[in-house]
């Protein structure tokens, strides 16, 4: 791909309006002579969805749809992004412990506890529940700390499986499960699709293999989650389509198996509305309102923050998604986030909830959630592509009430010296 030359850069950047990613796209289209439909068609998007985000009504915050797009406009990452989005989606280096995860979910399964003694399930239980319980509370150096957990873990994991009876089977095969959940979350919060997609297959064969219909929702969740982010909204869709026809729970089935149901239908409808299927997305929420009804409250079974709380997030996810930003703020507005709730889905919320004000170009206010994400989760922010690009739009307006702020986030993230 070639890059665009100096002279045509510094015209395309001349107006302040053309920085952001949306307005990119406008310029790199036309400079092709591609019409929205047809990039449109190129990149597997419908007219409408290109025409809300060269509007900045709808942002691109997934790399695989960013770099698809660069081979569609012929053109580098950093031209399309303004250089703060390059690397692995993030706009950093590759996270040091990546290399030794990918080495570990590149060896058969068979191969992996090898030369390892024998560990006691309830060990290897106590471990994955520790590691879980890191990433969901710990504000600071989770994504090291859990980093540095997970291969091991993982040959720790298959240890036990291989060593476990027939009849203890089913007691090992939920910890494993969970543990490549895990896996999947750090990898995609981290940048690395592919290896989280290796995680969630793997995790999904194995409770395949269990025949348990609870632990069957949950694992294809996990395997909808990554398809989802990675833009293969069609493929989790169907998936999440056809695990919820499997795995239908009845008045009988326990509080765990409604939570994986419902947060089945909520992924379904993030799908849904990327695929620009609406009646489809809104019939999905309703289906995870029925089962956070049968839930009843707050839980984090399966480690998918499902509950009512939850459900309500989503509606501002999807109206967010449909670019109806306006009705996206207002529901936000009727959202109390427990402090219960694991710190990454607060988090990631909050950050979304920041973007909206970001495109309502509410500047202050924009600002005002950055700071209480720098206070809240300081780590996460470093890893969301969101974050970045609305630095890096406000650093070129800066305003003197909210200026020293902005810039505590512009150095933290790496936007700054």
């Amino acid at each position: 791909m070639k890059s665009v030359d100096d002279e045509e850069w510094e015209l395309m950047v001349s107006d302040a309006e053309l920085f952001s990613i949306g307005k990119r796209i406008k310029w790199l289209r036309e400079r092709r002579g591609i019409s929205q439909r047809a990039l449109g068609e190129l990149i597997g998007r419908s007219e409408n969805w290109v025409f809300k985000v060269e509007h900045d009504r709808m942002p691109v915050n997934r790399i695989s749809v960013l770099v698809t797009l660069c081979q569609v406009l012929r053109c580098q990452m950093e031209d399309l992004t303004g250089g703060y989005i390059s690397a692995v989606g993030t706009g950093i280096a590759e996270h040091s412990f990546v290399p030794d995860i990918r080495k570990a979910l590149s060896l058969p399964t068979s191969l992996l506890p090898l030369r390892l003694d024998t560990i006691e399930a309830e060990d290897f239980a106590a471990s994955v529940a520790d590691a879980w319980t890191v990433y969901e509370t710990q504000a600071e150096r989770r994504y090291q700390d859990v980093g540095s957990r997970l291969p091991i873990l993982l040959r720790q994991g298959h240890a036990v499986l291989r060593d476990v009876s027939t009849e203890n089977e089913l007691k090992v095969l939920p910890q494993l499960i969970s543990l490549y959940g895990l896996h999947q979350i750090w990898l995609r919060r981290v940048g690395e699709p592919t290896l989280a997609r290796i995680a969630a297959d793997r995790g999904l064969a194995l409770a395949d293999r269990a025949d348990d219909p609870a632990l069957l929702a949950a694992a294809a969740w996990n395997l909808a989650c990554v398809l989802t982010s990675a833009g293969d909204v069609g493929d989790s869709l169907e998936l999440v389509r056809q695990t919820i026809a499997m795995c239908r729970p009845d008045d009988d089935s326990s509080v765990e198996h409604w939570s994986a149901y419902g947060a089945l239908h909520l992924q379904g409808a993030i799908a849904a509305t990327r695929a620009t299927k609406g009646p489809v997305a809104w019939d999905m929420y309703r289906g995870a309102q029925f089962a956070a009804d049968r839930v009843g409250s707050d839980f984090n079974h399966w480690h998918t923050s499902f509950g009512p709380t939850n459900v309500a997030m989503h509606e501002v996810h999807i109206k967010a998604e449909e670019g109806d930003v306006s009705e996206a703020l207002r529901a936000a507005d009727t959202v109390h986030v427990s402090p219960h709730l694991p710190l990454e889905r607060r988090t990631r919320y909050l950050i979304e909830v920041m973007n909206l004000n970001r495109i309502q170009r509410d500047d202050y206010g924009t600002v005002h959630i950055l700071s209480k994400l720098i206070t809240q989760s300081p780590e996460e922010m470093i890893f969301s592509p969101l974050v970045r690009e609305a630095v890096a739009d406000l650093l070129k307006r800066e305003k003197a009430v909210w200026r020293d702020d902005l810039r505590k986030v512009a150095q933290h993230i790496g936007l700054a010296a």
